[in-house]
C-alpha cells in the first residue's frame, strides 16, 4: 500500500462505521441468546466479527472502487511478504508459551487449577478453521484498512493503543452478556489493547503482512479453548489479572525490545 493511498483512508469514519453496523447484531444478541460456538460466545458475535471487514470494504469502494476491494481481500493471504520465516514461529508459538506461563504463575501461586479436565484435540482442526475465519474477518479491517494511516500519524504504539481500545470495547456487549463484572472487563481492556500492540509488532516486522496478523490472532483465540478447564475451574475467567497482565507484560516488553515508534527497531540488533 502506498502513502498516497494510506493517506486518504479514514480510521475514524471506519470505527464509526464499525460501531454502527455492530449495534443491530448487539440489540439481536439481547434478544436471541444462542451460545453454540466455543467459550460460550453468542452466536451474534461471529456475526458481528465480519463487521470491521465489511466497513473497510465500503470504505476502500467509495476510496478507490473495486480494484481497491480486490486488493485489500488479496492481502489476506500476502504471506509472500513475510520474507524472514522466523517470524512465522513467532506467529504461532508466541500464544501458547504466553499461555503456558499464564499456567505457570497460577500453579506457583497456589490458586486452583482443574483437576479432572479434557483438551479437545479433535476438534482443533474445526477450532482452527473457525477462529482463522474469525481473525481474517477482523484483521482486514483493523489492519488491512486502518493501521497504516494511524501509524503514519501517530507512531506504532499509539497507533497499536488507539485502534486497541475501541477494539477492547467493540467487545463490551458481549463480554457483558456472558455475564462479566467491571473489574472482569478492566482487566479485558488491557489485555485486549496488549494484543493489538503485538498485532502491531507482528504487522511490521513481517513486512506489513496481514496473513502474519491473521495468523497471531488465530492462535491467541485457539489457545482459549485448549487451556486447561473442567466443569468448576477455568483459569482464564477465573484469574482475569494474570491472564491479562501476562500478555500487558509481553506487550511491554515487546515496546521495549523494539522501540515504541515503529515496533520493527529491534535494540540490541
Amino acid at each position: 500500500m502506498n502513502n498516497s493511498k494510506s493517506e486518504n483512508r479514514s480510521p475514524l469514519k471506519f470505527f464509526l462505521l464499525v460501531f454502527a453496523l455492530s449495534i443491530p447484531l448487539w440489540m439481536i444478541g439481547t434478544i436471541i441468546d444462542v451460545k453454540v460456538l466455543p467459550l460460550d460466545f453468542p452466536i451474534t458475535d461471529m456475526l458481528a466479527a465480519f463487521i470491521p471487514t465489511i466497513a473497510a470494504s465500503i470504505l476502500v469502494y467509495k476510496e478507490e472502487g473495486l480494484i481497491g476491494v480486490n486488493k485489500l481481500i488479496k492481502r489476506i493471504l500476502d504471506f509472500p511478504r513475510i520474507t524472514q520465516k522466523t517470524w512465522y514461529g513467532c506467529a504461532v508459538l508466541l500464544p501458547w508459551l504466553i499461555y503456558v506461563v499464564m499456567y505457570i504463575i497460577i500453579y506457583l501461586l497456589g490458586l486452583p487449577l482443574p483437576i479432572n479436565f479434557h483438551i479437545p484435540v479433535l476438534s482443533i482442526p474445526f477450532l482452527f478453521c473457525l477462529f482463522f475465519l474469525g481473525a481474517v474477518a477482523e484483521e482486514t479491517g483493523y489492519m488491512g484498512y486502518a493501521i497504516d494511516p494511524m501509524q503514519d500519524r501517530f507512531g506504532a504504539l499509539s497507533a497499536g493503543i488507539l485502534i486497541g481500545i475501541p477494539w477492547a470495547v467493540w467487545h463490551y456487549p458481549s463480554i457483558i452478556q456472558q455475564g462479566h463484572n467491571l473489574t472482569w472487563i478492566a482487566w479485558a481492556t488491557l489485555g485486549t489493547v496488549a494484543v493489538r500492540i503485538l498485532i502491531v509488532w507482528i504487522y511490521n516486522n513481517t513486512g506489513k503482512s496481514l496473513f502474519a496478523c491473521i495468523l497471531f490472532h488465530t492462535f491467541m483465540n485457539l489457545g482459549r479453548p485448549l487451556f486447561p478447564r473442567d466443569g468448576i475451574h477455568n483459569p482464564l475467567v477465573d484469574y482475569p489479572e494474570i491472564h491479562y497482565s501476562i500478555i500487558a507484560i509481553a506487550a511491554s516488553i515487546v515496546v521495549f525490545l523494539w522501540g515504541a515508534k515503529t515496533l520493527d527497531q529491534y535494540r540490541y540488533a
